[in-house]
């Protein structure tokens, strides 16, 4: 055989395609799929096993808000997958784009809004937002020296820090009780937050590992759906990220801006959520690594910076130190031993509620960072070691170590050299999370309960009554007491609210006392709720809320509405959350019932 014929033979099998020379002899250079192709299709088949995999899978999802078991319970999974595989090109269109792009920072902030804005539509589907919202409105209505003086007395203040409902206030006091405006400046504190995983990449290495962590806080499903509600978390995640950012360029550059604008995000964070004070021992690893460099230098700044930070938290104290030591207190005997009984597994939240490729980048980082000895790495790596070693196993508490666990990712997907390849894995993630989020889990939201108070809400600002007289009728399927229901219905209208609890009065459910809906017995509605119990006027609206449609009303509930008609219900649900708000409107009879208006019934 000649040393042409075996060469074609080889190429045979290795699948190259001889392109003839000009003197007759051949070079064998292309081959039908190159590596770089079949990367990419691994990629591409992984991105689809990602989604697949947990799919097939869902019933091990024990998250208590956005359970795959529960999302994708009636899923028509060709559409589903039509728009995955929609994303997936997507992503494949992008692989090449230069990244970081300019401005970098705009672009990231102006992105993470545009998609933090995508749910501003979803209810409030937390309760707690009942507590954030009654906080917030007091301050509205009597000032902020009357919110300070209240706070942990006639305004229960529970296991709540000031600061975020004191922001909410000031929104309410500054541009009106509008929940738009407050799903605003959430919105911008998840930017803000995207930024500074961006800033505090590129400060501990570069500008690239920085944006693809930024870019990766995107592919966190569960976050996304968090960003427009009216809760702690975001907030809490910001200011943290703040901290940590601000401090390292403390660190580095030193100065008295830097110092005092360290100092002053420690104290903010502080001052944001009691389980931010375990995270926010990150600064230890960053006081380390710069104290390798300068240690006298690290020591005085890192003094100077807890020393302005404890005398501006310290006024909290004094001011409150009785309340302080008591939710202290509160938090070690009830919420430190209820992480165990409100537990929802890793595997929930790093295979379910976050992409896969971030979860497997992030523990591959851990390898790559021993190998290189990076010391800076346990300062992205800090907070997830906490909630490992503490076994921390409740989504909404690891929410503020999202933006270092995208930057841990980040981290593991340097470690791939191909450009094209690890441009493309991120956006998988991104692109593919987004498909969740926007097309399994807001439709999910749409179909929940709490979505009855919110449409219920926009229908009373069309009822002809100076105010509405609310009724909440004990809740059979979960221990919640039903007066909770009343700032949430309030979120989401312009008409002032009365609340009644005379004609339901209620006595706690056996085991309240380890429930996580507790609070809702020992959080009495603020006095701007409470209704005159004699001589109500008859002309008045009712909302009454049930937990079930076929719930039957109480004796004097039926005698306060037997002068009034039903004009409209809202009784979607999901059918999986034990909370429940059925909402009837009913207004006073004009005539015959036959007349009453009917234009809100679904």
């Amino acid at each position: 055989m000649t040393d042409c014929e075996n060469s074609m033979r080889q190429s045979a099998l290795s699948g190259a395609l001889p392109f003839p020379r000009s003197d007759g002899s051949a070079i064998w250079r292309v081959r039908l799929i190159s590596d770089n192709a079949l990367g990419l299709l691994l990629i591409a088949l992984l991105a689809c096993a990602a989604f697949l995999t947990p799919f097939v899978f869902r019933a091990a999802d024990d998250n208590r808000l956005m359970s795959w078991r529960w999302v994708f319970a009636d899923a028509q999974v060709a559409g589903f997958a039509a728009l995955l595989a929609s994303g997936l090109v997507l992503a494949y269109a992008l692989r090449k784009v230069v990244l970081p792009p300019r401005y970098a920072g705009v672009w990231l902030f102006a992105a993470s809004f545009a998609v933090g804005a995508a749910f501003w539509s979803e209810p409030e589907v937390i309760v707690d937002t009942a507590r954030y919202f009654a906080q917030a409105k007091y301050l509205a209505l009597y000032g902020i020296g009357a919110f300070v003086e209240a706070w942990g007395g006639e305004l229960p203040a529970w296991t709540d820090l000031p600061l975020v409902p004191f922001l909410y206030g000031l929104i309410f006091l500054a541009a009106g009780e509008e929940r738009t405006y407050i799903q605003a400046f959430t919105t911008l504190l998840f930017a803000g937050t995207v930024v500074l995983t961006y800033r505090i990449g590129k400060e501990l290495w570069d500008e690239t590992l920085g944006f693809y962590g930024a870019t990766l806080l995107l592919g966190m499903p569960y976050l996304l759906t968090q960003v427009p509600l009216m809760l702690v978390d975001v907030p809490a995640m910001f200011f943290i990220a703040l901290a940590v950012f601000t401090t390292i360029k403390a660190f580095k550059l030193g100065g008295a801006g830097w110092i005092a604008a360290a100092a002053a995000a420690l104290a903010l964070a502080l001052l944001s959520k009691y389980s931010a004070w375990l995270m926010l021992t990150v600064l230890i690893p960053v006081f380390l690594v710069y104290a390798r460099e300068a240690p006298a230098a690290a020591l005085r700044r890192a003094s100077m910076i807890v020393g302005l930070a404890a005398a501006l938290f310290g006024l909290l104290l004094l001011a409150k130190s009785d309340l302080t030591i008591e939710q202290i207190r509160l938090l070690w005997d009830y919420q430190r031993p209820g992480l165990g009984r409100w537990h929802e597994s890793f595997v929930s939240t790093f295979l379910f509620q976050i992409h896969p490729f971030i979860t497997a980048a992030a523990a591959y980082s851990l390898y790559a960072a021993i190998r290189r000895r990076d010391l800076k790495y346990a300062i992205i790596g800090w907070m997830l070691a906490l909630a490992a070693l503490g076994q921390i196993g409740r989504i909404r508490y690891l929410l503020v170590l999202f933006p270092m666990l995208a930057l841990m990712a980040a981290y593991g997907l340097r470690e791939i050299r191909n450009t094209e390849a690890r441009t493309f894995a991120a956006w998988c993630a991104v692109t593919s999370s987004l498909v969740i989020a926007l097309f399994a889990y807001l439709p999910f939201l749409h179909t929940a309960s709490a979505a009855n108070l919110q449409r219920a809400g926009a229908y009373l600002d069309g009822v002809d009554a100076p105010r509405i007289e609310v009724i909440a009728l004990e809740q059979t399927r979960a221990g919640v007491h039903p007066a909770v229901s009343v700032p949430l219905l309030d979120l989401f209208t312009r008409k002032p609210l009365t609340y009644r609890p005379d004609l339901t009065p209620l006595s706690p459910p056996a085991g309240i006392d380890t429930s996580p809906l507790r609070f809702t017995w020992e959080s009495p509605l603020p006095r701007y709720y409470l209704a005159a119990t004699s001589n109500p006027d008859p002309r008045t609206a009712v909302a009454v809320i049930l937990s079930e449609p076929s719930q039957l009303l109480p004796q004097r509930v039926a005698q306060r509405l037997a002068q009034h008609c039903l004009s409209g219900e809202f009784v979607i649900s999901e059918g999986v959350y034990g909370y429940q708000t059925i909402v009837r409107i009913y207004q006073p009879a004009s005539g015959p019932p036959q007349r009453c208006p009917q234009g809100g019934i679904e």
